[in-house]
């Protein structure tokens, strides 16, 4: 990809702005903790570490509550399957109903105080574009103060989830010009979207600080920009001076399993992936973000 953005981009303190938010990606319990031990201040639930993350179970979600206890905010993924971001009818219908299933079952306490926190969500027209007629459709959907259990049909009311953008924002067109960027930011503020994650339409975030500094600046505060994939202790403080409003990170380590018999024979998973490895967030990864980036926040 062409580097754009270096025409545009404007590297300094006029765009600087102090960091909200450290987010961890975790897909357990384990991670959780991790993250909660390492001083994040945000998580984002998945479950489908190697599609990219995708929707968790309700037990996973109120088990993460539990350790979490409102301490530090909780942001689930809504994306019904791995690949593209191309959503069939039947798969826009089930990301509705994962919406209503979080607002009525997580999203309160007897006192009526928000657990989940917000949802993270992305969606793309076949031509590369942000679906924005969609994407507005589900925001208000979280945003809204109200809620249908799809268990019994029952309404009640519950606080308005925040709502982040996720990386299918790099997948699509605006990688392809500055002018596609600007386009694709703007689909996403029309959408009334919260935040979005991004590594700058490129592999990682430090490659992409170029684009991500540009995104800052257009966005002028109407937006969170929240800088994700690669960020590690190395680079959290370069990326930190883009301005960008969050870093994401999951602090992704793994272990191998305690099975002692190993079959040779078969794979549960795709050809290719670790079967008999456990990943996990490193609260130690977590810690030294933190610590980076702590002049900016």
């Amino acid at each position: 990809m062409p580097d754009y953005f270096k025409i545009v981009y404007l590297y300094g303190s006029e765009y600087y702005m102090r960091m909200k938010d450290i987010e961890v990606c975790t897909y357990s319990l384990e991670s959780c903790r991790a993250a909660a031990e390492g001083g994040a201040t945000r998580v984002e639930l998945c479950a489908g570490p190697f599609e990219g993350g995708t929707t968790p179970s309700a037990a996973t979600i109120a088990g993460a509550l539990a350790i979490l206890q409102g301490k530090i905010k909780l942001y689930v993924m809504v994306r019904p399957r791995g690949g593209d971001f191309l959503y069939s009818a039947e798969e826009f219908a089930q990301m509705e109903q994962e919406i209503e299933c979080i607002k009525s079952c997580c999203c309160r306490t007897p006192n009526g105080e928000a657990k989940v926190d917000g949802v993270v969500f992305g969606l793309l027209n076949k031509n590369g574009t942000i679906d924005t007629e969609r994407t507005s459709a589900l925001v208000q959907r979280a945003k809204s103060g109200t809620y249908l259990n799809p268990a019994n049909n029952l309404k009640g009311t519950c606080p308005p989830l925040g709502v982040t953008f996720h990386r299918a924002f790099d997948m699509s067109s605006g990688g392809e010009s500055p002018e596609n960027a600007v386009l694709t930011l703007e689909a996403v503020i029309a959408a009334g979207a919260d935040r979005i994650l991004t590594s700058g339409f490129r592999p990682t975030a430090i490659e992409g600080k170029e684009a991500i500094g540009m995104l800052v600046k257009q966005a002028k505060g109407r937006i969170e920009i929240m800088a994700g994939s690669g960020v590690n202790r190395t680079n959290a403080a370069e990326l930190a001076q883009t301005g960008a409003d969050a870093l994401h990170l999951s602090g992704k380590a793994y272990r191998e399993s305690g099975m002692i018999y190993q079959n040779p024979h078969l794979s549960m998973g795709a050809k290719g992936l670790p079967e008999y490895s456990v990943i996990y967030t490193d609260s130690n990864q977590i810690k030294t973000v933190v610590t980076a980036v702590q002049p900016y926040l």
